[in-house]
């Protein structure tokens, strides 16, 4: 057994509409090197100007993550030879970060734990090999779209304190989230905004020292990187017990294979030659502007969360599943707003609704009821109109059909009844024609009484207001009535 030693190095797009260094536009989907300009493509005698929304989007990842800000820092060039990288070298940030030693808080198992983060820099997208097969190692040619290239970067380098793959994807999620609140990326690992490089290395327990570690590049799913990493951790350990030496390389994850390819050995700082970049003025920043871009940032999740225990009384996991999206934060809020039942609200919200855009593969912000919507049928819940079973029924058609609660509860006769004198004849038919279970209740067992209320539900076809039902048995019963 060993002891994992996980770092990460995290790549987000920042949601600027215009690249980092010039005018062009950042939109995704656009055809193939049609949104480039002389400046992106890297062209001779093009100069470079820092889009000044980019800059402001970096500092307030950094806040956000809790990290010391540099009055000073500067761009550097970073030299390397690939077909998507115009210039042949990118520009980026080296010992002069915009943004350093912060910490992201997030739980595993119920434990709190803390990852440092030793450095968040601002930087350039590369453009995109689009490769002819299923990867790049598999491939037997690849085309260039330079759209991509340009584009702005955030990198947040992480200290090596995960333990885990599975504390790897925590982390990654939790960071996924707190960037998403500050909107400072849209985070659409589809698209590939936000991916995640993660350096791998194993070591006995008890042992303090850092071994030579493996690197997987590119992971855009939260899924590939546990997967990848768990891949890891069984190879270096067989490498290990066979008393061999881990290389320190490069690697690509297959995810249709479910493994790591390696690509080339790893590349150590000097071998990217980094150099200050000539033809950019180095970045200074004053204490107000700061402050001001601080003042900016929204509350985010961990205040969210206990201001959600605070205000609403709601269970510390409520608070923290809720939270852990703002658009499903941002939801249950406006619902309570309708409907001042926080923990109902909750209740749906994470269970019901959470399901059914699982089940359409939908996200929160695409959900297809408005929170007024979902509070008017909460009410009729509430009201005994229509049960708990039937309110998830009616839900499930809302995200159908589009059409409101009542609608839907009207078009379908799904009201409960709750007339005593129609559920009277239904409960005394029905002790009638169970003498066992009624006896059963007489004698003291409680769950018999819930057979009956069965039985009168399966007479209504589920109509029936199961609290009613529940209390006119135990009149019934309890004053002799059977043989009414």
């Amino acid at each position: 057994m060993y002891e994992v030693i996980i770092g990460l190095e995290i790549h987000a797009e920042l949601t600027t509409r215009s690249k980092i260094w010039c005018g062009c536009s950042t939109d995704f989907g656009a055809s193939p090197n049609t949104q480039v300009c002389p400046i992106c493509l890297g062209l001779p005698g093009t100069l470079p100007v820092l889009n000044e929304k980019a800059l402001e989007l970096a500092v307030k990842a950094g806040l956000a993550l809790g990290c010391e800000i540099n009055r000073f820092s500067k761009f550097d060039r970073k030299n390397y030879f690939y077909p998507d990288l115009p210039k042949a070298y990118q520009i980026s940030q080296y010992d002069l970060p915009l943004c350093q030693n912060g910490t992201v808080e997030f739980e595993v198992n119920g434990e709190l734990r803390k990852v440092r983060i030793i450095r968040v820099h601002l930087e350039e997208e590369a453009g995109k090999s689009v490769h002819s097969g299923d990867n790049i190692m598999g491939s037997e040619y690849s085309l260039i779209d330079y759209n991509r290239g340009g584009i702005p970067l955030i990198e947040i380098v992480t200290a090596p304190d995960l333990r885990s793959p599975e504390e790897a994807r925590l982390f990654l999620e939790k960071l996924r989230t707190i960037l998403l609140y500050t909107g400072v990326s849209d985070c659409r690992m589809e698209e590939g905004s936000l991916r995640c490089d993660a350096n791998i290395s194993l070591r006995p327990f008890g042992e303090t020292g850092l071994r030579a570690r493996t690197e997987v590049k590119n992971l855009n799913s939260f899924r590939a990187l546990q997967r990848a990493l768990e891949y890891e951790v069984r190879r270096q350990s067989a490498i290990l017990d066979a008393g061999e030496r881990v290389e320190q390389d490069t690697r690509h994850w297959n995810e249709q294979k479910g493994i790591t390819v390696s690509m080339r050995s790893k590349e150590d700082a000097q071998d990217y030659r980094y150099f200050p970049d000539p033809d950019l003025v180095p970045v200074t920043l004053t204490d107000e502007q700061i402050e001001a871009w601080r003042r900016q940032l929204p509350e985010l999740p961990d205040q969210r969360a206990a201001r959600f225990v605070s205000q609403y009384g709601l269970p510390a996991y409520d608070a923290r599943i809720l939270t852990s999206s703002k658009a499903m934060a941002d939801y249950f809020e406006a619902t309570v707003e309708h409907f001042g039942e926080p923990k109902t609200v909750s209740n749906w919200v994470m269970v019901e609704v959470q399901r059914l855009l699982n089940g359409a593969g939908l996200e929160f912000e695409r959900v297809p009821v408005s929170p007024a919507e979902l509070a008017e049928l909460l009410e009729l819940v509430k009201k005994g109109t229509i049960s708990n079973n039937t309110g998830k029924e009616v839900l499930e058609a809302m995200f159908a059909t589009g059409k409101k609660a009542a609608e839907i509860v009207k078009e379908r006769g799904l009201e409960q009844i709750s007339d005593s004198g129609e559920l009277e004849a239904i409960v005394l038919r029905v002790i009638a024609e169970n003498p066992g279970p009624v006896q059963d209740v007489r004698d003291g067992k409680e769950k018999a009484i819930g057979f009956l209320v069965g039985q009168v539900m399966k007479a209504t076809k589920g109509k029936a207001n199961p609290q009613r039902v529940n209390q006119l048995l135990r009149e019934k019963l309890m004053a002799g009535t059977a043989g009414a």
